[in-house]
């Protein structure tokens, strides 16, 4: 089996690269995390959180799983989002989706997928609660689309509800919650202008 040797030459390559550039970069990066910014975001590999915003190493905080899902349940998730707010102090949470995401087009499958069914339920239920909005639609492509930009809506609804963030905002805390759409086709962020910072806005959260 290969022992993946390329890739460890890769990373010397970048970091040579990184210390040729700047080279107090990784001395001042190990001493210190500050970044501003919280990223939920799909684990699709050709989503790079980083490098689609074109920020470096300790400029971002970021949580990734299947369709950028955060469930109430999920300790992984929420212990994420309880480090970025009360100890990172991050000022803004970004919930990024994408066109075209696996995790959204296998929640209307009407076809088993495994265990990933179970994550991926809720997502499933927002198409089924909205089936008028979906029946207008004439491709399958735009229904999946129009699913992905629901369901980051949904998420930042769902951010927003967490314990955390509601005690970050009783506490005065400066912090927003913003929902993202990315293209595969264009490397383009598409903002669905949803930016929550108070409690007040919650309940006027719509899937426009």
């Amino acid at each position: 089996m290969d022992n993946l040797s390329h890739l460890l030459t890769k990373n010397k390559a970048w970091a040579d690269q990184i210390q040729k550039q700047t080279p107090d970069f990784f001395r001042t990066l190990s001493t210190q995390q500050a970044p501003e910014y919280l990223w939920i975001g799909c684990a699709d590999s050709r989503v790079p959180a980083n490098e689609i915003v074109n920020l470096l190493p300790g400029e971002l905080f970021v949580h990734r799983n299947v369709a950028n899902l955060v469930k109430h349940v999920d300790m992984n998730c929420l212990s994420v989002l309880q480090y970025a707010i009360d100890v990172l102090r991050v000022k803004h949470i970004i919930v990024c989706g994408h066109y075209g995401c696996g995790g959204v087009r296998a929640a209307i499958d009407d076809r088993p997928h495994g265990l990933v069914d179970n994550w991926i339920r809720s997502v499933r239920d927002i198409y089924l609660k909205n089936r008028e909005v979906f029946a207008a639609l004439p491709s399958d492509e735009e229904k999946i689309n129009r699913l992905c930009e629901m369901n980051v809506i949904s998420q930042v609804y769902n951010v927003c509800q967490t314990t955390v963030v509601q005690e970050a905002w009783k506490r005065g805390q400066e912090l927003a919650v913003h929902g993202w759409i990315y293209a595969l086709e264009n490397g383009l962020i598409k903002d669905l202008e949803v930016r929550i910072s108070t409690n007040e806005e919650i309940d006027k959260l719509e899937f426009k």
